[in-house]
């Protein structure tokens, strides 16, 4: 083989502009591994890597690495491969986020989670009542952003019972407390 055949062409592996193949160092051809249906394949050269993603026995979803990847990636979205344009870009991911509507829920009335409220009575009420109307309350958000209204409405009214019930009984103890401190001013005379 010439010196023009050594590195001439894409993917040649020596680095020599034309020079004579004595004065050319060759680099070894980087091996590729991919994977078909769970299963690791390979190792396999870029070329014959290349004719199968041509060939489409590997598509652009199918994970491939070689060393220096620091994890396995679609063959669509490796830049090397990709610059070649015998595969399209993956476009479709499997893994793509999760979109979450931002309207309002109930015909635009929106899920109230009284947290200040929960917060309020928990200080200056009846702190064992109002502890788990903070817990209830603080789940009432999330639960809306993942789209769960009806657990929503339902974390917003246990928080809503336990931040009444917490300041009716402490309405309750004030009454109390007034009716002992009146009784007790009344025979202490």
């Amino acid at each position: 083989m010439g010196a023009e055949g050594i590195g001439a062409g894409r993917g040649g592996n020596c680095f020599c502009d034309g020079q004579s193949a004595t004065s050319c160092y060759e680099f070894p051809r980087m091996q590729w591994y991919y994977s078909k249906n769970g299963t690791q394949l390979g190792p396999v050269s870029e070329g014959e890597l290349v004719a199968k993603l041509a060939s489409g026995e590997v598509s652009a979803a199918d994970l491939v690495w070689k060393d220096g990847m620091a994890d396995w990636r679609p063959a669509g979205n490796v830049a090397e491969l990709a610059s070649l344009r015998v595969i399209p870009p993956v476009v479709n991911s499997p893994y793509a986020p999760p979109t979450f509507s931002s309207a309002p829920m109930l015909g635009g009335a929106s899920i109230p989670n009284y947290l200040w409220q929960s917060i309020v009575v928990t200080i200056f009420c009846c702190w064992p009542l109002g502890i788990p109307a903070i817990v209830y309350a603080a789940k009432v958000d999330g639960l809306r952003a993942r789209g769960d209204i009806a657990g929503a409405m339902a974390a917003s009214s246990s928080a809503k019972t336990w931040c009444i019930v917490s300041a009716g009984i402490w309405l309750g103890l004030i009454v109390v407390w007034i009716l002992f401190a009146g009784v007790a001013t009344v025979f202490s005379r």
